[in-house]
């Protein structure tokens, strides 16, 4: 199956996932726990898109993704989000995925200290709060659902990488 999303691979016979734990990642010894959210998340890999849904193989947004893989990792959402539009962040204007992301997984990091399993943050413009979210499956790849396909794994190309917001830990237990 050829992907028509440039630097993204959708499930598909011809598709590879995002790979092993990148050389950095395995040098400072992964935590189960990371090697368990890169694999929850590769388990959603084609899922299709649909905004406000979590739940695998059927539907799912970029949020609907995140609180799978939590779902998965941890049992219970600490938290269920209340309807949103799919212009919820222009039209209020606050950062509620980056409050959110805090309040559930704690300290912000710097880009630079990102691995996978962990939770990414996007804005669109630097102006605005963010309103993607992916998670790192290795050093140069990230999954996250692509608006109006499916879940996919993505190049963190330099397009992506600059619009990153937030980096965020899934914490070890909740």
């Amino acid at each position: 199956m050829e992907s028509r999303f440039a630097g993204s691979e959708v499930a598909g016979p011809l598709i590879r996932p995002c790979g092993p734990p990148s050389p950095r990642w395995g040098e400072e010894g992964a935590s189960r726990a990371a090697e368990q959210i890169v694999a929850a998340a590769q388990g959603w890999i084609g899922t299709p898109y649909r905004h406000q849904a979590s739940l695998k193989g059927v539907g799912c947004d970029c949020l609907g993704l995140v609180r799978g893989v939590w779902r998965e990792i941890y049992g219970t959402e600490p938290e269920l989000p209340p309807a949103y539009q799919p212009d919820w962040a222009e039209r209020s204007g606050e950062d509620r995925l980056r409050d959110a992301a805090r309040r559930h997984f704690g300290v912000e990091l710097p880009v630079a200290e990102m691995r996978p399993g962990d939770l990414l943050l996007f804005c669109w413009r630097p102006d605005l709060p963010a309103k993607h979210a992916g998670i790192l499956c290795a050093g140069d790849r990230f999954i996250h659902a692509y608006e109006q396909a499916a879940v996919i794994s993505s190049a963190l190309v330099p397009s992506w990488r600059r619009r990153i917001a937030g980096v965020f830990r899934f914490p070890e237990k909740v």
